[in-house]
């Protein structure tokens, strides 16, 4: 009987069991198409279905109570209570945060997830639009805690200056390291925007260390495009842009000179009769630059290929400033041996030509008389007429005599190329071996013809004859790196390693001569043998010379990585590096790191915790170095000196002296920066919200520098040794919202967003002392010095002057003393002078939106700067009527009226650099094609940069240079800023 009993139980429970729920459904994506592929489960069961080719699946469930979790590598997961339905439609979000992307960390990849370090990423979706002219721009603003700055506004030939979390250096390299492609030191003017795939910042200590004596500045990784397997393509890309000027000092024009002359500000003889506004005249109305890019790529299953071409025509807004250049990117990969062999290897090409005779003489507008004329005949009555035509300002020059009398251009070639060879032994270990070469050279050639102002003008001592130049310079790097990568998976736990030994040599050398008093100028400089400098005493003397210095890098490291659950991740790195640049005591030193990651939203507790989606806490420390300073600084390197005579008989022979030029340091070391770094990855609201917050602290020590000592014991009187330290800390805020994903409209904003401040701890110790550096000169009229003062325990950039106290009833200056007493300018002192801004930003910002419709795609990006103050040394010297009849502003004679004595350096100048700038907007279309068209895509796209700045600052533009130790001022000498329009179209098949 109980047998039966069981029995019945038995089945009756089974019968239970079989009564499950069908459910069916669709998932798609955010745009509404189907997902193939998709995983559907049903919660806390092995009970699952994948969903077919359109997107479409089927599963029964235990009960109303199930929730099903559908899930797409790139997609947020979704989780569905089932209740009473029986038909279930899914769509899909982006994952923002996608913890499946791939990031580099140097010498490898790790996925966003195993992160334990701060790394940010930029894809080339991610890119600035539109035309650039260095690969950097490309990323300004799009990675919170690295500037990007471009002082020289949008010349051509113009580098841009780059700081990542504030500055590390006093006399040393402050810029990141660039790795292109696995090639330390790669070089910037190799690459074009439409060859990169994107860039991986490596910004704390934990993550630069595997770089040891290179990374104190961080590291910045550039992945270029290659093929892929599949079907061959090609692609077509162009564009065209013109530069516009967006801004200029006002100063005064012919009329206003004249009306200054009527009343009686100006002397009647100042008037030359012509009418001249020197900087439209400057001005390059018909610039027109054009890029053109031709790709063919594929691959089959063993191997892949791309091949790229560009040429690019760069002109700048300034005369006879432009700069040409062509070139060709090539990478290869094949595999064999069952995949565990391959080999992989690219070359780049770049040829330019640059002409460098324009863009440096805005800083003309100031002293150029508005009645001046440009051209003037022989014999007239104007004072230095000039012999050919143009007319010589007494005080300056006639720029457009240069560009019809000059040359100055330089031709440079430069080549890289690079191979990697790696075969797994076993399953997960895989032994490599990397080498790259690099060179770059240039050749560079200027002349003054004999019809040159400064060959003929009365005081030259040239005496009418023409005068020549030329230089050659070449450089190049050899780097091996052997490396041996061992991964393997656990039950609940991955181990990764990696060891390495890297060898990198650097040389370089130049060469360049110079002669005078050519003739003719029939041979321009192609003839240095024929100028009569040579036997002529009465003539400048020729110039001869030539130089060569290496230096030799090597290193030893390691890295291990381990996770557990795929939740906690810890990594650790060592690096042994020496450099032949440092002393004999100390040529080697050991850079370590750890980093740890924990994902607290993948615990338990955090199930019930709907509104987060991935919460991951990182915390690393690590050491780095900096070895960018001159070769040689350790040994003692000789100079020339006197001349001494040996006679044979009455005959004396000449012989040259040579000396030390510096002191011998063997203690001479590396900067090490030691940093602590702590962040939080997140996705909120089904990762609708996404982003990342770090905190750092960061001190710099045995800083190098100068100091002065005693002669004897010391041969000279200075030494280059270690001392000082800088702290730099901040806060780095990155967040990406997706504010709309309905049907065909999107709306997704990103903010990069930083705070940093810099001190400057120490610069002295027992032995050696300082107390203060100075710099960011101010220049003439009046020799007013420096304007900042880096003091020993206090901020970087300190502006450090008078403080101003208001104008005398006629108009001269008075200043705050230190004694709480007002003095005129004569009255005061050194001590009288007090900190009265600083010119570094304390906080970054930008914002980024991408708005979608259909195949229409706007971004419109915001970028700005905050907390800093700008001197205004155009306001500073040219807001002054003492400076008449020299070109003044208009607000010499309206604003700064009242001024009635030369310029003074003072806070009267400063103002609050604050901006926003509407940078870049954008505009694209893509068009739907036929089945049968040749095409499988093209896009019209037109862009603006620079469009419109929001600041309360007076001057030109209020971007100026802040980095390094002397940020913040607006130089007089200037490059106009310019709103660039840029219309191309991208074509692929």
């Amino acid at each position: 009987m109980l047998i039966t009993l069981l029995l019945s139980l038995f089945y009756l429970q089974q019968g239970f069991a079989q009564v499950q729920i069908p459910i069916s459904g669709i998932v798609k994506d955010s745009n509404g198409v189907p997902l193939p592929g998709a995983s559907v489960i049903e919660k806390n069961t092995t009970n699952g279905t994948i969903t077919d080719f359109d997107g479409e699946f089927s599963i029964k469930v235990a009960s109303k109570n199930s929730i099903l979790l559908v899930s797409f590598i790139g997609y947020s997961n979704i989780e569905i209570k089932i209740g009473s339905q029986t038909k279930i439609n899914v769509q899909l979000e982006e994952d923002a945060q996608n913890l499946n992307e791939v990031v580099l960390i140097g010498y490898g990849s790790q996925q966003r997830k195993a992160v334990s370090t701060a790394v940010a990423k930029v894809a080339s979706e991610d890119f600035n639009q539109g035309a650039v002219g260095n690969s950097m721009d490309l990323i300004q603003g799009k990675v919170a805690g690295l500037q990007i700055t471009r002082s020289g506004g949008n010349n051509p030939n113009s580098g841009v200056a780059i700081q990542l979390r504030g500055i590390t250096s006093l006399t040393g390299s402050t810029s990141p390291l660039i790795v292109v492609d696995g090639i330390p030191g790669g070089n910037l003017d190799l690459l074009q925007q439409n060859d990169i795939e994107s860039f991986d910042v490596l910004k704390d200590g934990a993550a630069a260390a595997i770089y040891g004596t290179r990374g104190t500045n961080g590291v910045i990784l550039i992945t270029t495009k290659k093929g892929k397997k599949g079907k061959s393509s090609f692609n077509y890309s162009t564009f065209l842009s013109r530069d516009f000027v967006n801004s200029k000092p006002e100063f005064l024009s012919a009329s206003e000179f004249r009306q200054a002359i009527t009343d009686g500000i100006i002397s009647p003889n100042n008037d030359l009769g012509a009418s001249t506004d020197i900087f439209d005249e400057l001005v390059n109305e018909s610039n027109l630059s054009q890029y053109h890019n031709f790709v063919a790529s594929g691959g089959g299953e063993t191997g892949t290929y791309r091949a790229s071409v560009y040429y690019k025509d760069s002109q700048g807004i300034a005369l006879e400033n432009s700069r040409e250049e062509f070139g060709i990117r090539g990478s290869f990969n094949q595999s064999g041996l069952n995949d565990k062999l391959n080999f992989a290897s690219s070359v780049a090409v770049n040829f330019n030509d640059a002409n460098l005779l324009g863009g440096g003489q805005f800083g003309i507008v100031t002293d150029w008389n508005p009645t001046a004329p440009i051209f003037a005949e022989p014999g007239g009555d104007l004072n230095n007429q000039g012999l050919y035509g143009f007319y010589q300002p007494e005080n300056g020059y006639n720029p457009f005599s240069e560009y019809e009398n000059r040359i100055n251009q330089r031709k440079q070639f430069t080549f890289s190329g690079d191979m990697k060879l790696s075969y797994e032994v076993i399953p997960g270990f895989i032994a490599s071996v990397f080498g790259s070469y690099q060179r770059n050279s240039w050749d560079d050639r200027y002349y003054r013809s004999s019809q040159d102002w400064a060959q003929y003008n009365p005081g030259s001592s040239y005496n009418g004859t023409g005068y020549a130049y030329k230089s050659s310079y070449l450089d190049y790097t050899q780097t091996i790196e052997p490396t041996i990568t061992y991964n393997k998976d656990f039950d609940n736990s991955t181990l990764e390693f990696l060891g390495g030994y890297s060898y990198q040599y650097s040389t370089n050398e130049n060469f360049s001569a110079s002669n005078s008093g050519f003739t003719t100028d029939g041979f321009l400089d192609w003839n240095l043998g024929a100028g009569n400098a040579i036997t002529d005493e009465d003539l400048p003397r020729p110039g001869l010379s030539s130089f060569k210095e290496d230096n030799t890098l090597i290193a030893y490291f390691t890295r291990v990585s381990y996770s557990y659950k795929d939740r906690y991740f810890i990594q650790g790195s060592v690096r042994h590096e020496g450099s032949s640049r440092f002393g004999a005591n100390n040529k080697w030193a050991t850079f370590p790191a750890i980093s740890g990651a924990w994902v607290i939203s993948d615990e338990l507790f955090m199930d019930e915790v709907d509104f987060i989606n991935n919460l991951k806490l990182r915390v690393g420390f690590g050491v780095t170095g900096n070895q960018g300073i001159p070769n040689y600084q350790s040994i003692v390197t000789l100079g020339t000196g006197g001349k001494y005579p040996i006679f044979v008989g009455d005959e004396a022979t000449y012989y040259q002296t040579y000396g030390p030029v510096k002191n011998p340091n063997p203690d001479l070391k590396w900067e090490t920066k030691k940093e602590f770094n702590i962040g939080l990855d997140f996705g909120l609201l089904s990762n609708r919200l996404t982003g990342a917050l770090d905190v750092y602290t960061r001190k710099t020590e045995d800083l190098l520098l100068s100091y002065d000592v005693p002669q004897p014991p010391f041969v000279r009187s200075s030494i280059y040794t270690n001392v000082g330290d800088i702290i730099n800390s901040g806060i780095e805020l990155s967040l990406t919202y997706r504010i709309v994903d309905k049907g065909d409209f999107s709306w997704t904003a990103d903010f990069a967003g930083s705070y940093q401040n810099n001190e400057l701890s120490k610069l002295s110790n027992q032995i050696y002392a300082a107390q203060e550096l100075y710099g960011g000169s101010i220049g003439n009229p009046g020799n007013l010095g420096n304007a900042i003062r880096n003091t020993e325990g206090g901020p970087i950039g300190d502006f450090y002057g008078k403080r101003f106290a208001g104008f005398t009833v006629d108009g001269k200056w008075l200043f705050h003393k230190a004694d709480g007493t007002i003095g005129r300018a004569s009255d005061m002192t050194e001590e009288d002078k007090a900190i009265i801004g600083n010119g570094l930003p304390k906080y970054y910002a930008s914002l980024t939106n991408t708005f979608k419709y259909k195949n229409l795609d706007l971004t419109v990006f915001f970028r700005g700067k905050f907390k800093y103050d700008i001197l205004n040394t155009v306001d500073l010297f040219y807001g002054n009527q003492n400076l008449l009849p020299g070109n003044v502003l208009n607000s010499a004679l309206g604003e700064f009226s009242q001024i009635n004595e030369a310029p003074q350096y003072s806070d009267y100048y400063l103002e609050s650099g604050d901006f926003v700038k509407l940078d870049n907007v954008t505009l694209g279309y893509n068009f739907n094609l036929p089945d049968k068209s040749p095409f499988t895509g093209i896009r019209i796209f037109g862009s603006a940069r620079n469009l419109a700045t929001f600041t309360g600052y007076t001057g030109r533009d209020p971007e100026v240079q802040d980095t390094g130790l002397y940020p913040g001022i607006d130089d007089r000498n200037f490059y106009p800023r310019t709103i660039t329009v840029t219309a191309g179209i991208n074509i692929n098949f």
